[in-house]
């Protein structure tokens, strides 16, 4: 029996990985060679998907034999179905290229069983949090009117949200198929080859001589891997186990080396060029230039980063943990700078396509090929095809568990546009708020912060855009600086208490508590929370508005930077030595009135912020000399 077991298990592993396989082939010709027809690749994306979610052995091996053969059964029957779900899908859209058509009520039926493994397959990636809100949507579009539902018909809603362009297969899935999953296997290629490797080992001798050394080499390199893993958790897994481990033996506890890779890895999502894919989507909901994109959330990101290296540095004096001696650094030898070139030529490629003008498809296939090419001849280990065959299928399970989550996300967007909820909620915030811009981005940024909870960043970011975006435009807010506030709290809803399944998966590694985990991880990204009220009342940040001033960037900045030592030391309680309570609490009061857009009143406690810190470092230097 156990022979059986582990026969089938292989089999259904094989069938996942082929149409894993067979779904990143689709991207790399899609971005190279262009569409062949929009309706086939958008149902070949989605079909070889979700066959790749129905045969995943994560579904089997936490199971008993019993449990895990009828639910292997239950996938293949689900996947038999599908199919033909998918097939009348093609078929009906076909048609309606050339002629009106009827949809009959078996295939509304059709439709709604679609809809209804749609919402299984959520619950099986994501949880009961996704499905939740899946489920709801749902609900309300067909509950009539007196149970609090918008009591539309159930086959006019299968007609308009999965037998057309606008629900579940709408934009988002033609974007991900198109755009995104290139990236995806182009990130994949570096991890498999082992450019991931050669890059971290930059990150440490980049990074030994500061106190804390090892806690910053893990921000350095999370924020280049964040950017191109599209996913906060797995870049925790696959750097955090090289870079959690190092920074407990420099002398951190478990929970703040848990999350410091937590809060790294997270804000790899808001890290140009790539943004973990969030770039790519809101060029396409926004109608803003992609490159023009990633200008604005330059700054906001390098001042995160600057951030958490100021955190680290505040926990080492506190600790004494000493930079790491110098016999024990990383040594950068002639071939790691050579082998560094299949990271650097791809990523100065996917600029020069982008300045040029070209599509961000055809900027991510460039970059792919040359990463290919470059770590063939660089990676010897990575000349056997089984290495290819390896990217191919962990690039292929991560574009797979993306689009099920996109193709039901697409749907709710197509709920909110049906019902038009969205504007709803937009005049309700306003309604609450009274108009007041600081009251709305609360209220907003509590909202990004429940929708994202559990959600991959790229569907936080299209839910949350689309139900809370129009309330701060409504505002008088540049839509750059809206859609980029709602995309932070929805990136840092993942190391938000009480799901935070970031810190979450950082936590065993370390061996903390996961909920102490995520409470540090949101104290060490505090300025991440800062930020998006920063660019929405300094928006010179984002330097692509209009009236841009450098004057105005400078000043952001540097009230920034001291409003972010202020409130960090005031929170850890150390600068060069302890702090007293007092002191603490007027630190922390004047890195808040530093932020005001008055430049009087923050200019005013910018001031007695610098005067603070320096009469405390004074008073350390006499008492040393003493």
């Amino acid at each position: 029996m156990d022979t059986e077991q582990n026969l089938s298990l292989r089999i259904t592993s094989i069938l996942s990985d082929a149409f894993a396989v067979a779904l990143v082939c689709l991207a790399f010709y899609t971005a190279g060679w262009g569409v062949f027809d929009n309706v086939g690749v958008s149902a070949l994306n989605v079909w070889f998907s979700f066959m790749v979610a129905f045969f995943a052995a994560r579904h089997f091996t936490d199971t008993s034999k019993y449990s895990a053969t009828a639910i292997r059964i239950f996938h293949v029957m689900l996947a038999i179905v599908f199919t033909v779900v998918m097939w009348r899908w093609v078929v009906i859209m076909l048609a309606q290229e050339y002629e009106f058509i009827e949809i009959s009520a078996s295939e509304d039926v059709l439709a709604w069983i679609g809809v209804a493994i749609t919402g299984y397959m959520t619950w099986r990636y994501f949880g009961i949090p996704m499905l939740a809100v899946f489920v709801v949507a749902t609900m309300y579009v067909i509950l009539p009117q007196s149970v609090f539902g918008y009591g539309e018909d159930w086959q006019r809603v299968a007609e308009n949200l999965w037998f057309s362009t606008d629900g579940a297969f709408g934009r988002p899935v033609e974007v991900v198929g198109r755009v995104v999953l290139i990236f995806i296997l182009f990130g994949a290629i570096l991890q498999t080859s082992g450019a991931g490797a050669v890059l971290l080992k930059f990150a440490f001798a980049s990074t030994g001589r500061f106190s804390g050394g090892p806690a910053h080499a893990a921000i350095v390199g999370s924020a280049m891997f964040g950017t191109l893993s599209g996913a906060a958790i797995a870049n925790v897994v696959s750097t955090g186990v090289f870079t959690i481990p190092i920074i407990k033996r420099s002398g951190f506890k478990a929970k703040f080396a848990a999350a410091v890779e937590s809060a790294a890895s997270t804000g790899g999502q808001i890290m140009p060029p790539v943004m973990g894919t969030v770039a790519f989507l809101m060029a396409d909901i926004t109608g803003i230039p992609y490159l023009s994109i990633v200008v604005a959330a330059l700054v906001p990101a390098l001042m995160y980063y600057c951030s958490l290296f100021m955190v680290v540095l505040i926990e080492a004096r506190k600790y004494g943990v000493k930079p790491v001696p110098v016999e024990e650094r990383e040594v950068l030898t002639a071939r790691d700078w050579l082998q560094s070139v299949a990271f650097w030529i791809p990523l100065a490629l996917l600029i020069y396509f982008l300045l040029d003008g070209r599509t961000a498809q055809n900027a991510g296939f460039a970059a792919t090929v040359s990463a290919f090419v470059l770590c063939l001849i660089l990676f010897p280990d990575f000349r056997h095809p089984k290495r290819w065959l390896e990217a191919l299928i962990a690039a292929g399970r991560t574009s797979a568990t993306l689009m099920v989550i996109v193709v039901a996300i697409g749907f709710i967007i197509g709920v909110v546009n049906m019902t038009g909820i969205g504007l709803q909620f937009a005049e309700a915030i306003l309604s609450v708020s009274g108009s007041n811009l600081l009251v709305s981005l609360l209220l907003v940024m509590a909202g990004c912060l429940v929708m994202g909870m559990g959600v991959p960043t790229g569907a936080a970011y299209l839910i949350i855009a689309i139900v809370l975006g129009p309330a701060l435009e409504r505002l008088g807010l540049p839509t750059i600086a809206a859609h980029l506030f709602v995309v932070y709290f929805g990136v840092l809803s993942v190391i938000t208490p009480p799901v935070a399944l970031a810190a979450f998966a950082a936590a065993p590694i370390a061996g903390s508590k996961p909920m102490e985990t995520g409470f540090e991880a949101v104290r060490l990204a505090i300025a991440g929370f800062i930020i998006p009220f920063v660019f929405v009342y300094h928006q010179d940040v984002l330097i692509i508005i209009d009236d841009f001033s450098v004057l105005g960037l400078i000043w952001a900045v540097a009230v920034f930077v001291i409003a972010t030592w202020a409130i960090s030391t005031a929170l850890a309680g150390f600068d060069r030595g302890a702090i007293a309570l007092w002191e603490r609490m007027l630190r922390f009061g004047c890195g808040i009135v530093a932020l005001l857009p008055s430049y009087s009143v923050a200019g005013a406690a910018a001031v007695l912020a610098v005067v603070i810190i320096g009469a405390h470092y004074a008073v350390g230097k006499k008492q040393a000399a003493a």
